[in-house]
């Protein structure tokens, strides 16, 4: 197997790069170089970028063997997510890596806008020594008005409060037991408007929050109030707060982020009680490290084949960890049931039943839609893309859950059918020393076998000497049986045997066995890696 091509495209600290291990190769090239860039991403399996490399639907075509792009820091305005998803292309980024920089750069700005630091160190700097311009807003006993709390928005609340600050917050998605945790009172957005002494924004960009403080809003809020924005430009209308600065409605505000940017003209740079600065929120040596520590270990992981949890085109949410166990197992009988399957799939269902039930499992129906479609789909499939590419085949998907497994902890079942009409099943658990993969169950058929790389099934009329002549037969091919398990219906009725063999079974040597006991069903499993 080759080592796989790591290419960084911007600055990375050489502990960040050391993080990737000693297993990779790492190539580099300039991002923001366009036709170096395509050049370079021909024969790479990850990519690590910051914000000066555009990652687009061209860069990914150019990258066959793309596995993972991991983005240095927390934006991925410069990533086209929907392209690398249908690519099966994994997007991470580095979310907790600057969430203590953003909260401080909020805290400096404010105290920056209350104290009019920044006119008065330019007016000592011109020789003028006039204290009386300069009187300030003290913060103690104010009331805060947090707009999300977020990874940075908790962050800040905390910090002001210290100040002897009473805090408010507006975050819908927040539940009131939490906010009562932080010491913060959750309100409604005009009601914050109208209270906050100082609101401070926290905000992704979205459709929804693009100009959510605009002339309108701008006009409900508590005369003299004090702005901070260090989330993301857009979200505050620049010509309404220029103009609510100089009627006085707003006291003075601090933006570090910008509708365009680089900002290099906006109606606020004028303005006296407004402090600008050049999105540096993320700008701390301390957070650009652990924003390339972060990048390096996520794609470490993926290229482990290993989700990875900070990735933001994957579905199904965080993983408890009693569901973890259960990828690996989850993704087997995926291939199994495909392979057993050998047709076209027209519906899925992933069962999940015993204790992982009570959990979020969506994770688990990814992972068996993931064993699926590597042995059907021609493209390459991972977490990313195995819901594309179901929906692409027309393949209907469906997650159930029950939280009893009889006497299993757990249980997990891929069920479908077939375009033919044909119904397929296979069940299996983890058992034993290490939790180890079982298949416990086929089409109905009991059986326990721990699945190897080769293997086979068949279905006969039950009758003796079948065990005897399977095993001649596998012989004169000198295939080892490692492991066999028989399964019947009835006494005389139908049974399934399944066989791990330590060696591939030929076509032939198949073909053999089904005429020589008469088989209705014989299928070889090859599940070695893909």
């Amino acid at each position: 197997m080759s080592v796989p091509v790591v290419l960084i495209t911007e600055e990375l600290s050489p502990g960040a790069v050391a993080t990737l291990g000693p297993d990779v190769q790492v190539r580099r090239c300039d991002g923001t170089d366009r036709a170096a860039l395509l050049a370079a991403v021909g024969e790479v399996d990850a990519m690590i970028v910051r914000s000066g490399t555009r990652v687009d639907a061209e860069v990914l075509a150019a990258a066959p063997r793309l596995r993972v792009v991991a983005r240095a820091g927390v934006g991925l305005d410069n990533i086209d997510l929907p392209a690398a998803t249908t690519a099966g292309v994994m997007v991470v980024n580095a979310p907790a890596s600057n969430v203590v920089s953003a909260a401080e750069m909020t805290v400096g700005l404010l105290l920056a806008v209350a104290r009019h630091i920044a006119a008065a160190d330019a007016s000592l700097r011109r020789g003028e020594w006039t204290r009386a311009r300069f009187v300030g807003t003290e913060l103690d006993g104010r009331i805060l008005g947090v707009v999300e709390l977020g990874r940075v928005g908790v962050l800040v609340a905390p910090r002001l409060a210290a100040f002897g600050m009473t805090v408010l917050a507006y975050d819908p998605y927040v539940q009131p037991g939490r906010a009562a945790v932080l010491g913060v009172e959750l309100v409604g957005f005009d009601e914050l408007l109208s209270r906050a002494d100082v609101i401070t924004i926290h905000l992704p960009r979205t459709l929804e929050t693009v100009g959510l403080f605009g002339a309108e809003q701008l006009a409900r809020v508590k005369p003299g109030v004090l702005l901070v924005n260090a989330a993301r430009g857009g979200i505050v209308d620049e010509q309404a707060l220029a103009e609510a600065l100089r009627d006085g409605r707003v006291g003075g505000a601090g933006i570090d982020v910008h509708t365009t940017e680089p900002a290099v003209g906006s109606p606020l740079f004028g303005l006296d009680n407004v402090v600008v600065t050049p999105h540096l929120g993320a700008s701390t040596m301390a957070a650009q490290e652990k924003a390339g520590l972060a990048a390096a270990a996520s794609v470490r992981l993926a290229l482990a084949g290993e989700l990875v949890p900070d990735a933001v085109n994957v579905a199904g949410g965080p993983i408890a960890e009693e569901v973890r166990p259960l990828l690996g197992l989850a993704e087997t009988l995926g291939r199994v049931w495909a392979l057993l399957a050998a047709g076209p799939v027209a519906s899925l269902e992933v069962a999940v039943r015993g204790e992982a039930a009570g959990w979020d499992v969506r994770i688990l129906e990814l992972a068996a839609l993931k064993g699926v479609f590597t042995e059907v789909a021609q493209e390459p499939v991972s977490y990313v893309n195995a819901p594309v590419v179901a929906a692409e085949q027309g393949v209907e998907v469906a997650l159930t859950t029950q939280e009893s497994a009889g006497e299993y902890r757990n249980v997990l079942a891929v069920h479908g059918g077939l375009a033919d009409g044909r119904m397929v099943t296979v069940a299996g658990t983890l058992a034993g020393p290490g939790s180890a993969v079982r298949i416990i169950g086929i089409d109905g058929y009991e059986v326990e076998i721990t699945p190897t790389t080769h293997m086979g099934v068949l279905r006969y009329e039950d009758r003796p000497g079948v065990v005897g002549t399977i095993g001649r037969l596998l012989g004169e091919a000198e295939v080892n049986i490692a492991a066999m398990q028989v399964s019947r219906d009835t006494r005389g009725g139908t049974a399934l045997v399944v066989l791990a063999v330590d060696t591939a079974i030929p076509a032939d040597t198949l073909d053999d066995i089904i005429v020589a006991i008469g088989a209705d069903y014989g299928r070889v499993l090859d599940l070695s890696a893909r």
